[in-house]
């Protein structure tokens, strides 16, 4: 399989990598050129020559012996497109079809073998025909762990009440401003002390401290495909408040002391229910769902029913 990819160090795109691997998909990877790395939060976008100099290098490698061309996120949709020899599965993760670029990844989309999209919402945005799977979870590295190590280890007060947000605050589509004007207001009616965590720059394997850590997760985001915040903070059954947008009603349905709200103030009482309760979810269930190892058998078999 010859996989496109905007930007191949995403953590959940390696982790979609690792997984097929597993499953006997031989796959090799090219990458749209230019930069597009987070720095302090903010995104580094590539220019339009970037990705006219992509073209030509996908039509080369798709004579490469391959079976399949997979365009990961909707900009690389065109180019995979562009080779006529091969079928193409197109992945959407959310901010391509919900952005700017949306009309020209519809149009895309309707010329793919299969697309795949991360939510029901996604879907019916989409409108025609098409998979829903989101990026899945690795349940062996996000797992419970008692909360007083993972707060020792991460030098977090033991008597505190510990709010996460994590993702850097420059990450504008996260709007952490919103989630520091929540956290301001539950201050004001919880007795305990409330501390607000960002993450930034941290590895993807120290990120189960931080879920085991907190006593429950703050998403803000304005838009999203399928967050994989929630889904790995449900792995360790922290708790969740966060926006409606994605996925997010299907995930947290049913997860105990979460809450999907669409009003700051519905925020600020979804946290301030979370620490009064001062108890784990029970997440650890609705995540298997979302297993890597689950996402990832239905994504092969969307392979195998493209090339049937």
């Amino acid at each position: 399989m010859l996989n496109l990819v905007t930007n191949e160090r995403a953590r959940f795109f390696g982790q979609q990598r690792a997984t097929l691997r597993a499953l006997g998909v031989d796959e090799t990877t090219l990458t749209v050129p230019g930069d597009h790395t987070y720095d302090n939060g903010s995104t580094n976008e590539r220019s339009v020559i970037d990705y006219l100099e992509f073209l030509p290098r996908v039509v080369r490698r798709s004579f490469g012996g391959f079976d399949i061309v997979h365009a990961n996120y909707g900009l690389t949709a065109p180019h995979a497109l562009a080779q006529v020899r091969l079928p193409v599965v197109l992945s959407l993760w959310g901010t391509d079809l919900m952005g700017r670029f949306g009309p020209v990844v519809k149009a895309c989309a309707r010329h793919a073998d299969a697309v795949v999209v991360m939510s029901r919402r996604m879907a019916e945005e989409l409108d025609q025909p098409c998979h829903v799977i989101p990026h899945g979870v690795d349940l062996d590295l996000f797992e419970p762990m008692p909360t007083g190590d993972a707060r020792a280890e991460l030098g977090w007060g033991a008597d505190a009440s510990h709010v996460l947000f994590p993702y850097p605050p420059g990450r504008g589509v996260k709007d952490y401003p919103r989630a520091e004007r929540v956290v301001e207001r539950v201050r004001d009616r919880i007795d305990d002390e409330v501390v607000f965590h960002t993450v930034n720059g941290e590895p993807h394997e120290r990120m189960p401290l931080y879920m085991n850590a907190a006593d429950v997760l703050l998403l803000t985001s304005r838009r999203e495909g399928s967050p994989n915040a929630v889904k790995e903070a449900l792995a360790c059954n922290l708790p969740v408040v966060a926006t409606d947008v994605g996925d997010v009603p299907e995930r947290l349905d049913g997860v105990s002391h979460s809450r999907v709200a669409r009003s700051d103030a519905e925020l600020v009482d979804g946290v301030v229910a979370a620490l009064r309760a001062g108890e784990r979810s029970n997440g650890r269930g609705a995540a298997e769902e979302v297993s890597a190892e689950e996402t990832g058998a239905r994504l092969l078999g969307v392979y195998e029913e493209v090339l049937s």
